[in-house]
């Protein structure tokens, strides 16, 4: 099978990182990921020369929002720059011809409705302006996520459905985060499709913690304590492109895109 294989790189110089790792891609953040400034272009030249840069390379370029991003929060105070930060994201990502900006799903807190949560997502994808699509991303802990477990996604899905551009939403499988989630990865991909009909980007990452820890902590492929044949079966039926989020920078990426392609 082919597919275009890439892993989350330093925003300096992208282009550069992907050619180190044989690559075909490049995520990485546009400023701070735990901070609320708005997002920046670090490449030498600004995002007309990362445009092209890319481009001429044959690097396709990915955007993670930042960590601090809460969409699904009932605090205003959260919730409002959230949105902001989102579209100034979003508009930062085509301005360098990014092909989508992946965001987590976020939660409420133990006090909250997940209702409130959910149509929160929904009044954001409502008034955002989404010249890049958007990848929600399925997430490892809390039992108010917003996108862990099937039927909370599943819910996530039907509440934005009546949004406008809903169409533009995608989803972002990460495997560390469903096993930490407590997702079974055999067969994760059809029951998936079967909610959001769509996998746009898979993050390929194995665990450092036991099934359903609840914890987000990568390891490199084969090395950790998710299923390695669950692994290579999401990528190959999920057939979309890979993002290696995984310890040990170039180096250990290129070794994890070895055993990856050794294995689909």
């Amino acid at each position: 099978m082919t597919f275009t294989i890439g892993a989350h790189v330093d925003q300096t110089d992208p282009v550069a990182e992907a050619i180190s790792r044989g690559a075909g891609l490049s995520q990485f953040f546009l400023g701070d990921p735990q901070g609320w400034k708005g997002p920046t272009i670090a490449f030498d030249g600004g995002a007309d020369a990362l445009s092209e840069a890319a481009r001429a390379a044959g690097v396709d370029l990915w955007i993670h929002a930042p960590y601090v991003l809460n969409i699904a929060s009932t605090n205003n105070r959260v919730r409002i720059p959230s949105r902001k930060l989102l579209q100034q994201t979003v508009i930062a990502a085509a301005s360098i011809g990014a092909k989508g900006v992946i965001v987590h799903g976020g939660h409420v807190t133990a006090k909250d409705d997940p209702a409130v949560g959910l149509d929160n997502w929904r009044k954001c994808i409502d008034g955002l302006e989404m010249s890049v699509p958007i990848l929600i991303e399925n997430t490892a802990g809390g039992a108010n996520a917003m996108a862990r477990q099937l039927e909370r996604i599943d819910q996530l899905w039907s509440a934005i459905e009546p949004a406008a551009d809903s169409d533009k939403v995608g989803f972002c499988l990460d495997t560390c985060h469903a096993h930490a989630g407590g997702l079974v990865l055999d067969g994760l991909v059809d029951r998936i499709m079967a909610i959001t009909g769509r996998i746009e980007l898979v993050h390929c990452n194995d665990s450092r913690d036991d099934f359903d820890s609840g914890a987000d902590r990568h390891a490199n492929l084969g090395e950790g304590h998710a299923d390695p044949e669950g692994i290579v079966q999401v990528v190959v039926q999920a057939n979309a492109p890979v993002v290696l989020e995984t310890p040990g920078g170039a180096e250990g990426h290129r070794a994890d895109i070895e055993w990856l392609l050794s294995k689909v």
